[in-house]
C-alpha cells in the first residue's frame, strides 16, 4: 500500500515531488536511495515514475519484513544460548545439554548454534556422557574444518577417551590397569597426537603432551603383563616378542626395564645366550640400579639333555 504522502503525486509537473517521496519513503525504512535510481528517475515520464514508486515501496517494505523476522530469530537463538550458558555456569549440565540441543536442532546455522556445539562439548564431559563427547567433537570438526576452535574440539575428544584411563575409583580401589585393555587409551593418545601436530602452538598442547606421557607409560605396561602372562606359561618366543616390542615402540617409558628383564629371561630359556648376554648389558647400562635376572635360577632349555 503507498503511504498517504505519495498518493497525492498525480500530476505531470510533479516529477520533483515523486523524487521526495521516494527519498523520504526509503528513508523512513531505514534505507538509503540507490544513486542511479535518483538519477534517472527525473528523465522518466510521470506515469513510468508512479509505477517504479509502487515497485520501490513493496521492495522496502518487504525487505524491512524480512530484517525485522531475521532479528527475530537472532533473538531466539540468543535466548536458548543465554539460558543455556547459565545453567552451564551453575552447574546444572543436564538443563544446559537441553537448550543447547534445541538450539542447534532449531537455529543450526546461527553463529550461537555454532558456540553452542562448544559449549556442549564441556557440558556432556562434565556430566559424564564420554560417547556424546566424542560424537559432537567430530561433527563439529567435520562441519567446521577452518573453524578457530578446532583445536579444543580435538582436545575435548582426547579428554572424553582419557576419562576411563584414570579416576579415583581405580586409586580408592587400587584397581591395576595394566590389566585392562587399553584400546581408548590407544585412542586417546592418538587424538592428543593430532592435536599437538596440527596445532603446535596451541594453548591445550602442553597439557595433551604431559597426558600422551601417562598415555605412553599405560600401554607399555600393559604390554609387559602379556608379555609377563606369556612368559608365566611357557611361551618364550611370544613373551620376547612383546617385551622387545615394548622396548622399541615405548622407549623411555619407566617400565623398559622390566620389558628388558622379561626379554633376558625369555632368550635364556630359549638357549640364546649370546643375545641374553646382550641384552642384560644393555640393561645394566641404562638401568644400574634395576634388579638382573641370576643365570643360576634359569633352567636348561627343553630340547637340552646334558
Amino acid at each position: 500500500m503507498i503511504p498517504e504522502h505519495l498518493s497525492a503525486v498525480q500530476h505531470p509537473g510533479h516529477r520533483a515531488a515523486i523524487i521526495r517521496a521516494v527519498t523520504r519513503t526509503v528513508k523512513e525504512n531505514g534505507q538509503q536511495p540507490p544513486h542511479y535510481l535518483m538519477r534517472y528517475l527525473p528523465r522518466l515520464p510521470v506515469n513510468h515514475c508512479t509505477h517504479l514508486l509502487i515497485v520501490l515501496c513493496a521492495a522496502v517494505i518487504a525487505t524491512g519484513c524480512s530484517s525485522r523476522k531475521d532479528d527475530e530469530l537472532l533473538s531466539a537463538a540468543q535466548q536458548y544460548y543465554d539460558k543455556g550458558s547459565i545453567a552451564l555456569q551453575k552447574g546444572d549440565y543436564q538443563t544446559s545439554i537441553v537448550h543447547y540441543e534445541t538450539l542447534e536442532a532449531r537455529y543450526p546455522f546461527s553463529k550461537q548454534a555454532r558456540q553452542a556445539q562448544l559449549d556442549l562439548m564441556f557440558a556432556y564431559y562434565s556430566n559424564r556422557e564420554p560417547e556424546s563427547v566424542i560424537d559432537a567433537s567430530r561433527q563439529f570438526e567435520r562441519e567446521n574444518p577452518s573453524h578457530p576452535r578446532v583445536d579444543y574440539a580435538i582436545c575435548m575428544r582426547g579428554m572424553a577417551l582419557f576419562s576411563g584411563e584414570k579416576s579415583a575409583f581405580h586409586r580408592l580401589f587400587n584397581v591395576d590397569l595394566s590389566k585392562r585393555p587399553p584400546k581408548d587409551a590407544r585412542d586417546a593418545y592418538s587424538a592428543f597426537a593430532e592435536l599437538i601436530r596440527r596445532f603446535p602452538d596451541s594453548r591445550y598442547a602442553p597439557d595433551a603432551r604431559q597426558r600422551m606421557i601417562f598415555l605412553r607409560n599405560r600401554v607399555a605396561e600393559h604390554e609387559n603383563h602379556i608379555a609377563s602372562y606369556y612368559y608365566a606359561r611357557g611361551a618364550y618366543a611370544a613373551a620376547l616378542s612383546r617385551a622387545n616390542y615394548a622396548v622399541k615402540v615405548f622407549d623411555g617409558a619407566p617400565t623398559t626395564s622390566d620389558s628388558l628383564t622379561i626379554m633376558v629371561d625369555s632368550y635364556r630359556k630359549l638357549g640364546m645366550y649370546d643375545l641374553a648376554d646382550d641384552a642384560e648389558l644393555v640393561l645394566a647400562k641404562s638401568f644400574p640400579d634395576a634388579r638382573l635376572p641370576d643365570p643360576a635360577d634359569e633352567e636348561d632349555p627343553w630340547y637340552k639333555f646334558w
